[in-house]
């Protein structure tokens, strides 16, 4: 079964006209098969995130990505985006159901059982980004729990499909299947290659998640 592959966004690595490049990068992830594009912009102000964001859903439009929006239920809605990614502190998911449109996405950072507990417990999630996987520069002092611990998390979710994020490489990729996980998401990943090489790079991904063993 092929993966969920999901993509998170950060400006702040892709150097002058950062907006522009980000939105290249969005078109390029989405027509290489990406399935979810979280916008992870939180220092951006209202209006600036309003329009990156409704500039990611236009250049998404035809392609199976779906674009969420990090934490900014509002920004989401207003954007037309595919739903909301929700920070592990953030507002309960029912809360969200309540005022979202049909068919929006629900998704929640989790990094413990007590959090998959929760976040399972109040329901309405479509599915739980949890990490730290494996070690990471981006996150340099946060334990990593590896592929027993995310199986763990799969195990503890109950079923709701869970996204191993953290230390994403074509090996560490490559050691995810076995866990039961329903697919991964990524900065570097897709923030560190040149934008010509978005294709490879996530064709290479699900190569590597295909030939474990």
């Amino acid at each position: 079964m092929q993966p969920v592959v999901c993509m998170i966004t950060d400006r702040r690595r892709l150097g002058a006209h950062a907006e522009a490049a980000l939105i290249r990068r969005v078109a390029m992830a989405a027509r290489a098969g990406v399935h979810l594009i979280q916008v992870r912009e939180r220092d951006m102000a209202d209006g600036q995130l309003l329009s990156l964001v409704a500039q990611a859903v236009d250049v998404a439009r035809g392609t199976r990505a779906r674009i969420l929006v990090n934490d900014r239920v509002d920004v989401a809605i207003a954007a037309g985006a595919h739903g909301v990614h929700l920070r592990g502190d953030s507002a309960p998911a029912r809360r969200v159901r309540a005022i979202a449109p049909p068919s929006f996405l629900i998704g929640r950072s989790v990094h413990s059982r007590d959090d998959i507990e929760r976040a399972t417990a109040e329901g309405d999630v479509d599915y739980l980004l949890f990490g730290t996987v494996f070690e990471t520069t981006s996150k340099p002092n946060r334990q990593y729990v590896g592929v027993t611990g995310l199986a763990d998390a799969v195990h503890a979710a109950r079923g709701v499909p869970v996204l191993g994020i953290g230390g994403m490489t074509l090996d560490t990729v490559g050691q995810l299947r076995r866990t039961g996980c329903a697919g991964f998401g990524a900065i570097g990943q897709f923030a560190d290659v040149p934008e010509d090489d978005m294709l490879r790079t996530v064709t290479s991904a699900l190569r590597a998640w295909d030939n474990q063993v």
